[in-house]
């Protein structure tokens, strides 16, 4: 079915100049800067949070854990060449890398957030309607130190308190950062056919020997390649994770996060692919995902996780952690995931399902309410009048309160284009999506303060990837190519 209505989608799809596209009587554009991952020119870029989306300490000889690689195609050569806008020692900026800039008091994590800045000018692309940036890989440690109390509660000064089976922790130190190590894209030729290739790579384990980290037993990894065909298709984004007993909960998504202001998650101005934010329900979202290892029963493989920020009472967020609240919204496609939200436990799914022609379900009606569609809701720490039964989101892992919306294969999805029921998309079976992420993301339940203003929903960050759940020696690997947003002309 979804094969079939991507044939019948690109059947009436024409690509005119200027990225415009006309879909039967609409006209769509790109929300991002390399619509379909086919510029030659690549632009991307890694980051690196601990728990709380903070840096808290440098990894030793590491710089500050942003890097980019970014380069533009010379023709006036044969072979052609790449010409980089950023080298190593912009890569190499940290405030203990001995090439710290100057920049006076600034602690690590603003640090941190200034030289994402600082790479984006290096990398940036002049467009309409906006300049863009790179695509963004993030990565994350789910470990805590719970008795350094280093990450806030709810946005506000945490107290230590002692460990607890949520929270991992292998002793003092265990927030590390990870090594990251980098290949620049540089031209591969093979039998007369020229392809583009980089990487960044890297080991949470700062004592381990990178170069065995992939495949030696207990021991953390990570790696994403990319390989584009000169002139030809999509980069493909080749994706590895790997677990280890000291670093049982790690995540790494490839991200389209906006160009300008705030992107899902942080309080710090960041940068990215998204020249314009794509606002409910006026989007999609197309790409072509292969998953080669899931990542063991705890990945949270996520087919799309969209991210936004805005207030309780509706106004939009401002970078004040006490009242901003980060709001998610999480397609589970692990067939090993079940739903939490049952009838038994109200608290865990959403207070109502809102069907396509607008109608809402209460989750007290047995009868009808889709139980089986959410794996898990929970309300932001901060909200003052959440309806009851109702649990609060994990009150550390962002630096301000968070709402999550965590959904699951369901027939009552199929009608914006996501999978129906288990399996579909997963390990065999690659498929190229088709989401109606907008008319879906209007549909879903978030929190706000009774008798406000509804918020217009924007998502400045729309990712994919995996969040492998406190569960040492797992490895995911997946591949993504063909990445687009698009959104309707007249609602840019």
């Amino acid at each position: 079915m979804v094969a079939m209505a991507l044939l019948l989608f690109y059947s009436v799809l024409i690509f005119p100049p200027f990225g415009l596209l006309v879909l039967a009587e609409e006209e769509y554009v790109s929300a991002i800067g390399d619509p379909g991952m086919r510029r030659d020119g690549l632009r991307v870029a890694i980051e690196a949070w601990n728990q709380c989306n903070e840096v808290g300490e440098e990894a030793p000889n590491m710089g500050s854990p942003r890097a980019a690689d970014c380069f533009e195609i010379d023709n006036s050569t044969s072979p052609i060449k790449l010409v980089h806008n950023v080298n190593e020692r912009d890569n190499q900026l940290g405030m203990w890398s001995g090439s710290f800039r100057g920049l006076g008091s600034i602690d690590v994590n603003q640090y941190a957030a200034w030289k994402e800045i600082y790479l984006g000018q290096k990398c940036e692309v002049q467009d309409k309607p906006n300049p863009w940036q790179f695509w963004m890989i993030m990565l994350k440690s789910g470990n805590m130190d719970t008795s350094a109390a280093i990450c806030p509660e709810n946005g506000k000064k945490a107290k230590p308190f002692p460990p607890q089976p949520g929270f991992p922790c292998f002793g003092k130190g265990c927030m590390n950062m990870p090594l990251i190590y980098h290949n620049y894209t540089s031209l591969q030729e093979d039998r007369g056919n020229y392809t583009l290739q980089g990487s960044f790579y890297g080991t949470w384990d700062l004592d381990a020997d990178v170069t065995m980290a992939a495949t030696r037993n207990d021991t953390s990894y990570y790696s994403v390649t990319w390989e584009k065909e000169i002139g030809k298709g999509s980069w493909v984004f080749h994706h590895v994770l790997k677990t280890s007993s000291k670093y049982p909960w790690l995540m790494l998504y490839l991200r389209s996060d906006a160009a300008s202001g705030f992107s899902g998650g942080y309080h710090y101005l960041t940068r990215g692919m998204s020249k314009i934010i794509p606002k409910s329900p006026n989007f999609k979202v197309r790409f072509t995902l292969n998953i080669k290892q899931g990542g063991g029963p705890k990945s949270q493989f996520y087919l799309m996780d969209i991210g936004s920020c805005w207030k309780n009472n509706g106004q939009l967020c401002n970078g004040d952690v006490t009242t901003d609240v980060t709001r998610y919204s999480e397609m589970i496609i692990n067939p090993s995931v079940d739903s939490w939200c049952n009838p038994d436990s109200l608290g865990s799914c959403p207070p109502y399902h809102t069907l396509p022609n607008g109608t809402r379900i209460h989750r007290t009606d047995k009868d009808n309410y889709p139980y089986g569609a959410y794996h898990l809701y929970c309300s932001p720490g901060n909200a003052e009048h959440p309806e009851e039964p109702y649990n609060f989101c994990d009150p550390y892992s962002n630096p301000q309160p968070q709402e999550i919306l965590q959904i699951l294969p369901h027939p009552v999805w199929g009608e914006y284009g996501y999978p129906t029921k288990k399996g579909e998309g997963w390990i065999g079976d690659p498929r190229t999506w088709e989401l109606d992420v907008g008319r879906l993301s209007q549909a879903l339940y978030f929190y706000q303060d009774p008798g406000t203003i509804p918020v217009k929903r924007h998502w400045p960050s729309i990712d994919l990837g995996t969040e492998i759940y406190i569960s040492g020696n797992e490895v995911a690997e997946w591949t993504v190519s063909d990445f687009d947003i698009i959104v309707t002309k007249d609602n840019q």
